[in-house]
């Protein structure tokens, strides 16, 4: 498990209903001493005054360093079917499939909410999970039922 410093830039995966399978960019703020973190969220703001970042507790389990951009090259296709992506909605980057392309949208599915939406290829990047070695890898593609 990756061991993070003050100021360094990461991703919350929450754990709440309705919100599994998102992930929030944040910075840590402090380490506590029972291996927790506080983090300062990039995009999510407080209940109550929403002026502020929100600053929240959360788990080291919950805690990863942000990914990697993957840049494709010129002329390639960047997604195809069954792809995993990440679509940034919602303040977050939720895990999501691709089921087609049309125009110049990409259409994900959630597993998680059962939405489907269309997204610009600008608001999607490739899934890649961190994995318990501390490396990231791609994900294998997925099989829709």
């Amino acid at each position: 498990m990756a061991v993070f410093k003050v100021g360094d830039r990461i991703e919350v995966c929450s754990k709440e209903q309705g919100f599994i399978g998102s992930y929030y960019e944040a910075t840590i703020v402090s380490k506590l001493s029972d291996g927790s973190y506080r983090v300062r969220y990039k995009n999510l703001v407080e209940e109550n005054d929403h002026s502020r970042l929100l600053i929240e507790q959360v788990s080291s389990d919950e805690v990863r360093p942000m990914p990697p951009r993957i840049i494709e090259g010129k002329g390639t296709q960047f997604y195809s079917v069954l792809d995993k992506v990440d679509a940034f909605d919602n303040d977050g980057w939720w895990v999501g499939i691709v089921t087609g392309k049309d125009d110049f949208k990409y259409w994900v599915y959630f597993e998680t909410t059962g939405d489907h939406i269309a997204y610009p290829v600008s608001r999607l990047r490739k899934h890649l999970e961190w994995s318990n070695n501390g490396f990231w890898v791609l994900p294998k593609k997925s099989l829709l039922s």
